[in-house]
């Protein structure tokens, strides 16, 4: 979808539109969207992928990734609200697993986008868990995170699709 692709209007309508919003969420404000399933997964949108729209290219851009990934580790584990939960909202939910830089977290991305039984998401998914695998980090948050690149991330990230 359009959502993914970086557009410097998208970005700033998104931004103008749910600023405030993201900084509410960021702050635990929206702790009564917690209340249901479905407000809950609202949340985990605001803070997993307004953040990247908002913030692209800066640290803040993943600064909210911790508690997104909290959140849906939460409603996952409230296991009759996310099964109250349609596949296309259940997607969103467990993206922040999927964002995670962590093996372990991968680990339950796959099975939990396994049982979505959607096959391109979980191609997606995989990709991600590979890159993990391989470097125990996304490269390409290196620059924005401030981090050094290995030589084996500066050539990975020369390659086609080294990027989301």
């Amino acid at each position: 979808p359009f959502w993914f692709k970086a557009s410097a209007d998208f970005d700033a309508k998104l931004t103008a539109r749910f600023l405030q919003t993201l900084q509410q969420a960021a702050q635990g404000e929206l702790y009564s969207w917690r209340d249901t399933p479905l407000g809950c997964v609202a949340e985990i949108i605001v803070l997993d992928q307004f953040s990247r729209n908002i913030y692209r290219d800066t640290p803040k851009a993943f600064q909210q990734d911790p508690m997104a990934l909290v959140l849906a580790q939460t409603l996952v584990a409230r296991t009759q609200d996310y099964d109250s939960i349609p596949n296309a909202q259940k997607k969103w939910a467990i993206m922040p697993y999927m964002h995670s830089e962590s093996p372990l977290i991968h680990e339950e991305a796959t099975r939990l986008f396994t049982d979505l039984g959607e096959a391109k998401t979980l191609s997606v998914q995989l990709r991600h868990q590979e890159i993990i695998n391989r470097f125990g980090r996304y490269p390409h948050r290196n620059v924005a995170l401030g981090r050094h690149s290995t030589v084996e991330e500066l050539a990975f990230l020369k390659e086609p699709n080294s990027s989301f």
